[in-house]
């Protein structure tokens, strides 16, 4: 490694994005054992619950870590690094590393709510040229708060989980009458999410200050879309089961801790936001890049340093209501795209709503998810003293829809 701050015992790459700048966290199980806490650390986890004898790693979810709040997760962080980087805890923690490719991942938490934002001014901006062309790409709203809906949390899965072909209604302009059917328009949505660790009391607001002593950690997130079942529920009240289905995390929590040398301003905010969510003080930016790849082909490269709203800004919207905060808490930052075609976070806009076809480098072309698709969202980050934090992958498979057996006969 390039400073001692970061010299390991341990044989990592030069390059590794999972060095000891990182130390994410995830649930890990081998064969025959149960889920239990573990750090990647290179091509390895450390097991946390045999490492440590603490009980809360024994739990199958990060929750009762992430709830001991900022002093818990520092104090471990600690432990860590002082651990993996003094060759006389060699002989006690080597016995309780084990390999990456010999463990299953699990959801890492057990989700409490879920609530999805709409934060890229980009990809606001796209879908508003293409679904009302002759009005203002954003609504008038949108420069004045954080837009976002409440998901299902119960949905929220981890990495790897097959996505199912949602069914459901779905009516076409052209069409006289809606009609019932699987999708035909999946969709992707390449996120980030966060991972609220220490709750709040109902009736008290979250600052933007507030933002690093509720938030343990970030994560990727797919928020797959049924286009088509979208637009045709979601006036009034928006998304429902063109969302529903399915939400896709990856298994490692990057340790918002593990961010400081990621942080960056945001874009200037123009009108100056409400008080409440002004973060000249302490943005919370971040130079995260994303890597969007269908069937193992590379189609955009989002970058998140180029989001309007800021996740600190995001919980303080969240929470100015006066609606309280539990561990457990996943929000996500909607789909994040950049002003370059190949920087898009969703088919909807790398297709231009299907008129424009993605053409593939084996011939094929995509407007939407075929049955059979593997869609794989990755992110770095720079981390201290030129290292790169790697916040792993989501992956997900499309198969087709399931129908009941009464439809069959």
């Amino acid at each position: 490694m390039s400073s001692s701050r970061f010299q390991t015992w341990l044989e990592l790459p030069a390059d590794t994005g999972l060095g000891l700048a990182n130390l994410p966290y995830g649930v890990f199980s081998t064969a025959g054992t149960a889920p239990r806490t573990g750090v990647a650390i290179g091509a390895q986890v450390l097991d946390l619950a045999a490492a440590t004898g603490d009980p809360v790693h024994t739990t199958g979810s990060l929750n009762a870590f992430m709830a001991r709040g900022p002093e818990g997760w520092s104090a471990l962080r600690a432990q860590l690094t002082d651990w993996l980087t003094d060759p006389a805890a060699r002989p006690v923690v080597e016995p309780h590393l084990v390999a990456r490719d010999e463990v299953t991942l699990h959801l890492p938490v057990e989700v409490a709510d879920y609530v999805d934002f709409y934060s890229s001014q980009h990809h606001a901006e796209n879908l508003g040229r293409m679904f009302r062309p002759n009005s203002a790409a954003l609504t008038p709203n949108w420069k004045h708060l954080p837009i976002g809906y409440h998901g299902r949390a119960g949905t929220v899965q981890v990495s790897g989980t097959p996505v199912v072909r949602p069914r459901g209604q779905r009516k076409a302009p052209t069409d006289d009458a809606p009609t019932f059917g699987p999708s035909q328009r999946l969709d992707i949505e390449a996120e980030v999410g966060f991972l609220v660790g220490v709750g709040s009391e109902l009736g008290t607001a979250v600052p933007v200050s507030g933002f690093p002593d509720h938030v343990f950690g970030v994560c990727l997130v797919n928020d797959w879309s049924a286009r088509d079942l979208q637009s045709w529920e979601y006036v009034p009240l928006g998304p429902f089961l063109g969302k529903s289905f399915l939400t896709s995390i990856s298994p490692w929590v990057v340790p918002l801790a593990a961010l400081e040398a990621a942080r960056v301003d945001p874009p200037v905010r123009e009108p100056e936001p409400l008080p409440y969510l002004r973060d000249d003080e302490d943005p919370w930016g971040l130079d995260l890049t994303l890597e969007v790849r269908l069937n193992g082909e590379l189609l955009s490269s989002p970058p998140f340093r180029q989001m309007y709203w800021t996740p600190a800004q995001q919980l303080a919207h969240l929470t100015v209501n006066g609606a309280s905060l539990r561990t457990g808490d996943l929000y996500a930052s909607g789909t994040v795209s950049g002003p370059a075609p190949d920087q898009r976070g969703s088919l909807i806009e790398l297709s231009w709503g299907g008129t424009e076809p993605i053409a593939l480098a084996d011939g094929s072309t995509r407007t939407f998810l075929e049955d059979g698709d593997v869609v794989t969202i990755t992110a770095t980050a720079p981390g201290p003293e030129g290292t790169r934090i790697s916040f792993g992958e989501v992956t997900g498979r499309i198969e087709p829809a399931r129908t009941r057996e009464s439809e069959r006969q």
